[in-house]
């Protein structure tokens, strides 16, 4: 009598698992559209809960507060920037360019700062400081930066907070009214930090 072969690789999803996982990420996708419509920092659970067709009450299943809400967006939007740094290629000048192309446009990451002393150490906050970590890894990797000393780490984070601080800037306008461009501001931090 043959016996059935047992997989021990990973355990099956069951399909209560795949329902939840679809409903959040319907969740997240209806607070996107709700973020691009009125704005990030006037998302609310209830306007999230109707454009996702949900009870109000029944996101609070998925995320206890919009802070949690706000964090998992960005969080997303992380893994989003994580990969176009690294498709992006040509060095720092490059990934700077992917990174600003991605955070002048999403408005969760501006959002979801305000979040984070309200997170309080949850799930949501974990998340999105793995996500964070991920996203400098994949800096440091496209731009040529080396993360190997406390120094060349500080130097990445630096160059993040740079391209964080420029998207903020050319988000409100305020880059051009200073009369920089986009394009100038990374040319400058490639001669600043790339690597020789």
């Amino acid at each position: 009598m043959a016996e059935a072969a047992i997989n021990l690789t990973r355990p099956a999803r069951r399909p209560r698992d795949a329902t939840r996982a679809a409903s959040r990420a319907a969740i997240l996708e209806a607070a996107r559209r709700v973020a691009a419509r009125d704005g990030a920092r006037d998302l609310s659970l209830r306007g999230v809960a109707a454009e996702a067709g949900f009870a109000p009450a029944a996101l609070y299943g998925y995320f206890r507060s919009k802070d949690e809400l706000l964090l998992a967006l960005a969080a997303d939007d992380l893994s989003q920037l994580a990969r176009n740094m690294r498709e992006a290629g040509s060095g720092l000048a490059g990934a700077g360019a992917a990174a600003l192309s991605l955070l002048t446009g999403a408005e969760t990451m501006a959002a979801a700062s305000a979040a984070l002393p309200s997170a309080s150490g949850g799930e949501a906050e974990r998340l999105f400081n793995g996500r964070l970590i991920a996203a400098l890894k994949a800096l440091s990797d496209a731009s040529g930066l080396p993360a190997d000393s406390r120094q060349s780490q500080c130097d990445v984070v630096l160059v993040a907070a740079a391209l964080a601080g420029l998207a903020l800037l050319a988000r409100s306008g305020r880059l051009g009214a200073l009369g920089f461009s986009p394009e100038e501001m990374l040319q400058r931090l490639d001669g600043r930090f790339a690597s020789p």
